[in-house]
């Protein structure tokens, strides 16, 4: 039975009990770090070589400085049995999809396993990994239930609570972002909320329950990605017409109530992910969701589009793709970040390389050896030269300084430079070379 001498939350207060956090990336480090400053916290990763970091004040990710780290009653470890010296369980591990765009829930189950052999009675359980409704009760609750030997409800509490974390963003950071919670009972729910509340300046939302808070986690990306699928389809349609999308989109930006959003490469681990587990669901439950579907076929066919128009590109300049050398700028999903989870950008290049291109990559932030392994492309220390036509592909700050004259002197003759992000002035770029954006 729930031990009910003291609340949770006081224990945690007093350091009585101690908090950890599964799975130590974008989400859960700067969370268990924000987490150590008020409560005494286990932070746990299954990657000896990523804790070993951390216990150095160092974060694998590159997202935060080692300042992030000080003044923090933590403890990093690999070792599951550390977990049980814990009293309320963070699960914070990413929720991919696999080649099939199906969920893959593997590193949450496996959570799950872990923390159900370290439960205690009067324990408490949240997930905060992005999953599709129902998948906290349904999938993850069996497997804390049949590896503690304990019920939920009656023995330990869980509840979810979506993360909201936005990589590259030094404005809008874990305190300051609105926080959802929920819990399986009216007690759990405060419990949860008090102790989130401790930490989160911006307020907390109670959700009505575990459901809703997994549901309206998974649609605040899948709106985003609908939004944006439709500035990519009418990208793709204006660019047949010979209109400029963005001009378009500038002159229709001028009424109030124009949404104003960019067309681009979606990708990354929530806006190009989270719609599938949306899906998955809907369609065991027998419903095809047409629309959601239609907007990630359309974010998926961009990199396709972009390497075929730079190869017409190229083919109408007397340019044949097999003689041809292009210089991608930025792999990584989004700028400013070492992330390459995702990367519609290496799709790009494994489209332009279908197309006999060569191509060099470019990309300070992203690290040569994750890339060698994620996806086999190498990255070049600086670029080559003499380029038959160059990709702007991540606005990273560290590209600024490629300007005009910087981006011409790594070209040959006649060149062409695509910018996805739509960096730079049109106008100025058509007098020196042949220039098309999305």
């Amino acid at each position: 039975m729930i031990d009910n001498r003291m609340p949770i939350f006081e224990a945690l207060k007093s350091k009585e009990k101690a908090i950890s956090v599964i799975g130590l990336g974008y989400v859960g480090l700067p969370l268990a770090l924000e987490f150590a400053r008020t409560f005494r916290v286990v932070g746990f990763d299954i990657s000896p070589e990523r804790v070993a970091l951390m216990q150095k004040g160092e974060d694998p990710s590159r997202e935060l400085d080692p300042s992030a780290f000080e003044n923090c009653d933590i403890a990093f470890t690999s070792n599951p049995e550390d977990l049980k010296k814990a009293h309320f369980h963070i699960v914070a591990v990413p929720t991919p999809i696999d080649i099939h765009k199906v969920p893959n829930l593997n590193p949450v189950l496996k959570a799950s396993h872990s923390v159900g052999k370290a439960l205690k009675n009067g324990d408490y359980v949240i997930f905060e990994s992005t999953v599709y409704p129902g998948c906290t009760e349904e999938d993850c609750v069996p497997i804390l239930e049949q590896q503690s030997g304990l019920v939920m409800g009656q023995d330990f509490k869980v509840g979810y609570s979506p993360e909201r974390i936005n990589p590259g963003d030094k404005e809008r950071t874990i305190t300051t972002i609105l926080k959802i919670v929920s819990g399986c009972d009216d007690e759990s729910l405060d419990e949860i909320a008090k102790t989130y509340g401790a930490i989160i300046t911006a307020g907390i939302y109670k959700a009505s329950s575990i459901k809703v808070a997994e549901a309206a986690k998974v649609i605040e990306n899948t709106q985003r990605d609908l939004n944006i699928s439709l500035m990519n389809e009418l990208a793709m349609i204006f660019d047949r017409m010979g209109i400029d999308t963005q001009e378009v989109l500038k002159a229709a930006g001028t009424k109030w109530n124009f949404i104003k959003l960019q067309p681009g490469l979606v990708g990354g681990h929530c806006i190009g992910v989270d719609p599938y587990y949306l899906i998955h669901k809907s369609m065991a439950l027998g419903f095809d969701p047409q629309v959601i579907n239609s907007g990630r076929r359309i974010n998926d066919l961009m990199p396709a589009f972009v390497a075929k128009k730079l190869t017409q590109l190229l083919i109408s300049k007397g340019k044949y793709p097999q003689h041809t050398r292009v210089l991608v700028m930025g792999i990584t999903f989004k700028e400013n970040v070492s992330d390459i989870r995702n990367s519609k950008v290496a799709d790009l290049i494994t489209e332009l390389n279908l197309f006999a291109i060569r191509t060099d990559i470019l990309d300070p932030y992203a690290d040569p050896q994750e890339v060698k392994k994620e996806y086999g492309f190498d990255i070049v220390s600086e670029p080559g030269g003499q380029y038959d036509a160059i990709v702007v592909a991540v606005n990273h700050d560290a590209f600024k300084k490629y300007d005009i004259k910087a981006l011409k002197s790594l070209m040959n003759d006649d060149p062409v430079l695509v910018d996805i992000k739509a960096l730079y002035d049109r106008k100025e770029m058509e007098k020196e070379m042949t220039y098309w954006r999305l």
